[in-house]
């Protein structure tokens, strides 16, 4: 009888030593191959055949004459109005099929494109995913928007996540892609501070980019796309990344530049950091206007407070499939402007989170002379 149990507990014991060493080669696999993009790194920007024929100078940007903006995260093609998210509480960690996925991130780019946009700023576009069945939904974006300018900023490029265990998210490769219709001259990747701890490898990398479109009085436009922090995130790194953002920012408008930014803030862009309000997710606190420099506002500042309470949410918490007056919304995504441009009209758009679970941001604007 002893004999037997003896066999069973060495049995046992190999079994959770190969379990041990797995999981100690795992540890060591994600903390080799994790890195981060290097900062201040320049971006390629694309064009069509149609654009290369195109005189720069006719194609400028002029004062005083109407331009619009969109920004719409379309989280990576998985979130259809029934999906619900691991990391926000929910089940999945993929989407649903690869199927899903292209007619997903097809609709996403059909809604952008239908609104005419001059300038898109389109996050979590996926190159290469686990989570999007390694469609490339880049090109999927680049074929809505023919005839104008591209440029992507990667976001990040992870390792294989094990977890959840049931449905390991794997590696993702994925990032920020600007849609231009006027030359975009240069661009620039800037890294965000981000966490070192562990919680690293779950909000992996962030960043924005810088793009610069001529005008025709010899200034720019200059455009920041962006998607800030969401999980993991604390007060310093926080802190540490709308610092960084203002004061590139602001270097831009002292130059004499004007200055468009545009994406995911993850903040909620409609609360007031004074106000007390127990409904705030730690995913979501109030974007602290105080930080703004001088000369720069959020475009939804400048509506009416009917505007602004009338607004639909732009994105909804993906713990549950979404349930209308139920799942928790709230808006993250919008446009910081400088003195210089002019807010002309602003909507969130509302599908009911058709094809992401954030809806698009729409904004029309002038450049002052």
């Amino acid at each position: 009888m002893k004999k037997p149990i003896k066999k069973l507990l060495k049995i046992v014991g190999i079994v959770l030593a190969l379990i041990l060493l797995a999981l100690v080669g795992y540890i060591i696999y994600l903390y080799a191959s994790y890195h981060r993009i290097e900062d201040n790194l320049p971006l390629q920007v694309e064009t069509s055949a149609n654009n290369e024929e195109a005189s720069e100078t006719d194609d400028m940007l002029t004062t005083g004459q109407k331009y619009s903006a969109l920004t719409y995260n379309i989280g990576f093609g998985a979130y259809t109005p029934d999906f619900s998210f691991f990391m926000d509480g929910g089940k999945s960690s993929w989407a649903k099929s690869k199927d899903s996925v292209l007619k997903t991130v097809q609709g996403a780019g059909n809604l952008a494109a239908s609104k005419d946009p001059d300038f898109a700023m389109i996050e979590e576009v996926d190159l290469d995913s686990t989570r999007s069945y390694h469609v490339n939904e880049y090109n999927i974006l680049k074929d809505c928007f023919p005839d104008y300018y591209y440029v992507f900023a990667q976001n990040y490029d992870s390792a294989f996540l094990f977890y959840p265990f049931t449905q390991p998210h794997g590696s993702s490769k994925s990032g920020i892609g600007l849609f231009s219709r006027y030359p975009v001259t240069s661009a620039l990747r800037r890294s965000f501070p981000v966490s070192t701890s562990f919680t690293k490898f779950f909000d992996l990398d962030r960043c924005y980019s810088i793009s610069r479109v001529p005008v025709d009085n010899g200034k720019e436009l200059v455009i920041f796309a962006l998607h800030m922090s969401a999980y993991g995130n604390s007060d310093a790194i926080r802190e540490g990344q709308i610092a960084m953002l203002t004061a590139d920012m602001q270097k831009e408008y002292e130059a004499g530049n004007y200055v468009l930014c545009g994406g995911d803030f993850n903040h909620d862009l409609k609360a007031s950091a004074n106000e007390e309000n127990s409904e705030y997710q730690s995913w979501a606190y109030p974007f602290p206007r105080e930080e703004l420099p001088d000369h720069f506002s959020f475009c939804l500042d400048q509506l009416s407070e009917e505007e602004r309470s009338n607004l639909w949410n732009s994105a909804r918490n993906a713990d549950m499939e979404y349930e209308e007056g139920v799942t928790y919304t709230v808006t993250l995504d919008g446009f910081i402007i400088s003195d210089n441009v002019e807010c002309v009209s602003y909507e969130n758009i509302n599908t009911g989170y058709t094809w992401s679970d954030h809806d698009p941001v729409y904004l029309k604007f002038r450049l002052n002379r």
